[in-house]
């Protein structure tokens, strides 16, 4: 146990073989000195990561301390953890592991396309976020069936960055793709209350996402969540950080920066086109969240 102990950083340099590719794959055996163990394990030491990890739990159990709670852990369990939370194994009894580490920011994940999955938005993006603000130590639990295919994917993986054949890096990240795919729709499949909320939470996202222009009320987000107006806003405070006005006014600046940036069309044409009926409301909300004016953006970011 070493909760005292400053954090070591785990370094994507030290597991990536390509920066510009950053996707690899290790697996921590049940021993600490199995010859299997990769270099660079810090399974039982404090640690956090500068990119993102999927862990697969595929045999045995462990304590799991992650940003000061402490839960235990099975084979069949998975979670996503990003890159600043700080975590590590304990009292393992026969713990194997398959550990998925990826940058998202450089891999370019098909995030729009993945978005549609709410099991992707609930496992991938909400759970980590509440992670890292110690509410919340839910993850993704299979049963022996499910688990299956997973590590199927994973070991193949596996295989791919160990033999490094022609294209390696291109199956990987095929197979990466599927695997996400996968545990994103038995996510959406899982019985528990945590996972349940975060799903309609992760509905209502998706719609702000895809239809953010159209003129939402906080009572139109509540109905689609199937939560009373007071619980949906605590759901959706507690596992976004922000209310869903203020996430859906983010939405619709972010839109507007790229309409700016790629069209000629008037300024207040595009605030009406991402759900602004008042041009010099939208040039406050602009210029607040982006620190210059609409027409001044659009200047510094002419292609």
């Amino acid at each position: 146990m070493n909760q005292g102990s400053p954090d070591v950083i785990a370094k994507g340099e030290y597991y990536f073989d390509n920066p510009l590719y950053p996707l690899t794959v290790r697996r921590v055996k049940a021993s600490a000195a199995d010859p299997a163990t990769h270099e660079h394990d810090l399974t039982e030491i404090r640690h956090r990561h500068d990119f993102c990890e999927l862990a697969l739990i595929t045999q045995g159990r462990a304590m799991h301390w992650l940003e000061g709670e402490a839960f235990p852990v099975a084979a069949g369990d998975v979670f996503v953890l990003s890159g600043e939370q700080s975590h590590y194994f304990y009292d393992r009894k026969r713990l194997e592991t398959i550990n998925i580490m990826y940058d998202p920011a450089q891999l370019e994940l098909p995030e729009n396309r993945l978005g549609k999955i709410p099991g992707y938005r609930a496992l991938f993006l909400l759970e980590p976020r509440l992670r890292q603000q110690r509410r919340f130590n839910s993850h993704l639990r299979l049963g022996r069936a499910d688990l299956a295919p997973c590590e199927r994917i994973a070991r193949e993986m596996e295989q791919e960055v160990t033999t490094k054949r022609a294209g390696y890096e291109v199956a990987m990240y095929g197979k990466f793709i599927e695997l996400v795919v996968n545990l994103s729709r038995l996510y959406q499949e899982s019985p528990t209350t945590n996972a349940e909320a975060l799903l309609r939470v992760a509905k209502v996202i998706d719609c702000i996402e895809e239809r953010y222009a159209e003129p939402w009320k906080i009572d139109d987000f509540a109905a689609l969540a199937h939560m009373s107006r007071s619980t949906f806003m605590r759901v959706f405070r507690t596992a976004t950080g922000q209310t869903p006005n203020n996430y859906l006014l983010q939405v619709r600046i972010q839109r507007s920066s790229a309409k700016l940036c790629g069209s000629k069309l008037p300024v207040s044409q595009i605030a009406y086109d991402v759900g602004f009926n008042d041009s010099n409301y939208f040039t406050r909300q602009f210029k607040r969240l982006q620190g210059i004016s609409p027409a001044a953006y659009r200047k510094a970011h002419r292609t």
